[in-house]
């Protein structure tokens, strides 16, 4: 099979990499404190809180959140964290619109997600991590295949954001 590649499209943007990943947690402070201390990520910047009532109506009548972020009515702060060289993690904590969700998607759920994190011993983490409140599962030893050797494990941070921990 003859594999042909496409023309550049001039109108498509050039990927540069990855900025930051995103979880909303209902508790801002105590989001910061668990990355600061389990992580060591530290705080680049805080924005908010922004609140949609505060801030004039586009041109179409739309709050500038649902114009902008899908959300309207919405109120947030946020705060951008670095977790490693080249990889961010920002906070946001919605205050509005009341009618949101409580519950983080399964990871089988459209919109489910999971953040995958690096380390240098698995084991290790997952006896760290569950001292700093996070749900642990099993580790899994992958004996053949392309990822032979190697190791993972999924944990819910404590605010149920699901992370994925390997070496």
């Amino acid at each position: 099979m003859t594999q042909t590649t496409s023309p550049p499209d001039a109108d498509r943007p050039r990927l540069l990499g990855a900025d930051h990943v995103s979880f909303t947690v209902a508790d801002l402070a105590a989001a910061i404190a668990f990355y600061s201390d389990a992580f060591g990520a530290e705080e680049l910047f805080r924005i908010g809180p922004i609140d949609a009532a505060d801030l004039p109506a586009m041109p179409d009548g739309r709050d500038w959140m649902e114009a902008h972020v899908g959300v309207a009515g919405a109120r947030l702060t946020l705060v951008m964290l670095k977790l490693t060289d080249g990889l961010n993690l920002q906070l946001a904590q919605y205050d509005a619109p009341v009618d949101r969700t409580a519950r983080p998607p399964r990871v089988c759920d459209i919109g489910g997600h999971h953040l995958g994190l690096r380390v240098d011993d698995v084991d290790k983490a997952a006896r760290y991590l569950a001292t700093k409140g996070c749900t642990v599962m099993e580790v899994i030893a992958l004996s053949d295949g392309p990822l032979a050797g190697k190791k993972n494990l999924y944990v819910r941070d404590p605010f149920g954001n699901p992370l994925e921990i390997v070496d």
